[in-house]
């Protein structure tokens, strides 16, 4: 991957001339000499959990398995255990792609910890490769339900607006116009006095895209501690527990996933419903009309 390449430049083990590469972008004169040297794979200290797994599909190159909120997808500062990551190690018995690296075994994609849904795992090293050029050429397809505050004047809508890192919370992305390229699709699906629930499909895949951009058109997730709080955020204190209530996490759930298997060509479509917290959250926001 890129990263990958840039951590082995950044490592001193590549070489432009004989002489080490200055940084990721330095520019290469004509007839330039390249040297990679990739050290050997570091060993693996994750150790296989038995823990549940909600698969949808697997096979021997790929499997798609229905997150459920709370699961951490792989390692990383403050969590080294109880991941998903954890989980596919004990399933598939350590037969995973190694294309992501160590840390994430067969990780073609990942969702936050508190978002639910479909997540899609290679495997075998070709199929990794071949996902993660689909994904990146836009031929895997991603829609997610989201419950957000407020209704949408319009029934549905497109959101283009370039996403980057904020400048001051760094765990946060934010629209800003030095992002990279960001398109978002959204339709109204049913609409509630204070809320909707929408159909929401992705052009790209920024960190936190559907979250930053729903919050850009003034309707965020309900339920998103960071990007967006309740249905009435300058209510009460009171009125703010009582939204709190009714899901304990960001309202958005990846219901269907599409794309073309790496090894046979052919086209699957794979849907997974909502957790028994979205739909709880669902029957009340019906049951307030």
């Amino acid at each position: 991957s890129r990263a990958r390449l840039q951590a082995l430049i950044k490592g001193g083990q590549v070489q432009v001339e004989g002489r080490p590469a200055a940084k990721a972008g330095q520019a290469l004169p004509a007839g330039a000499r390249v040297e990679v040297v990739v050290p050997p794979p570091a060993p693996s200290h994750l150790a296989p959990e038995e823990i549940p797994l909600d698969v949808r599909h697997e096979d021997a190159h790929l499997l798609v398995v229905n997150k459920p909120p709370g699961l951490v997808v792989h390692p990383g500062a403050g969590r080294r255990t109880g991941t998903l990551v954890a989980a596919l190690l004990h399933h598939c018995r350590g037969q995973l792609s190694g294309v992501g690296g160590v840390e994430r075994p067969g990780i073609v994609h990942r969702l936050d910890k508190d978002t639910s849904g479909l997540l899609l795992i290679a495997k075998t090293d070709p199929a990794h490769r071949r996902l993660s050029f689909d994904l990146k050429a836009r031929r895997i397809h991603r829609a997610y339900l989201a419950i957000v505050r407020g209704v949408p004047e319009r029934a549905q809508g497109r959101v283009d607006a370039p996403i980057a890192r904020h400048p001051q919370r760094r765990t946060e992305m934010a629209v800003l116009e030095s992002g990279r390229p960001a398109v978002t699709h959204w339709r109204v699906r049913e609409a509630f006095a204070r809320a909707a629930l929408l159909e929401v499909t992705l052009e790209t895949g920024r960190t936190h895209q559907v979250r930053v951009h729903l919050t850009h058109i003034g309707h965020p997730v309900l339920g998103d501690p960071v990007y967006g709080r309740g249905l009435n955020p300058k209510g009460s204190l009171e009125a703010r527990r009582t939204e709190a209530a009714l899901i304990p996490r960001q309202a958005l759930h990846a219901f269907r996933l599409r794309f073309r298997h790496p090894a046979t060509g052919e086209e699957m479509t794979i849907e997974a419903p909502p957790p028994e917290d979205f739909q709880r959250a669902l029957e009340a926001l019906r049951g307030s009309e």
